[in-house]
């Protein structure tokens, strides 16, 4: 089977604006007073960089997608799933765990992300799994 750039593409800008839509909800609107009330340990000036938080989620959704054009099986949505799951512990929980183990966060927090990151990942899955399809 020959990957699919067109596909690759298409998959990969609908997993970024997934990706940022749940993440501004998620982290934006539910987390804010959360965020707000550890304001003391964020940088002063985080907004200032929000946009390398964005340039990293485009190319992350890139990565994303290529990794499972690669491993294609062709098992329709259920691939996505599993993707997505194993693609969170690959990211997701070293990704919390060493924010824990580096800032003083409250560990309910940290649950709240590994939580939310399995449930986008795997959402993430499907839609990659849903728009990608091998070049005939």
């Amino acid at each position: 089977m020959t990957m699919n750039f067109k596909r690759i593409l298409i998959a990969g800008l609908a997993v970024f604006v997934f990706f940022q839509a749940l993440d501004y909800l998620f982290h934006g609107i539910v987390l804010g007073p959360t965020y707000q009330s550890l304001s003391s340990i964020w940088r002063p000036d985080m907004m200032n960089y929000m946009w390398l938080m964005a340039l990293a989620s485009l190319i992350f959704s890139f990565v994303f997608v290529f990794i499972f054009a690669k491993g294609y099986e062709g098992k329709g949505l259920l691939e996505g799933v599993r993707f997505g799951f194993v693609l969170s512990f690959l990211v997701n929980v070293p990704g919390c765990f060493g924010q824990f183990a580096m800032y003083p966060l409250p560990f309910a927090l940290v649950l709240e992300w590994l939580a939310f990151g399995f449930a986008e990942y795997i959402v993430a899955g499907i839609i990659t799994a849903a728009i990608y399809r091998p070049a005939k």
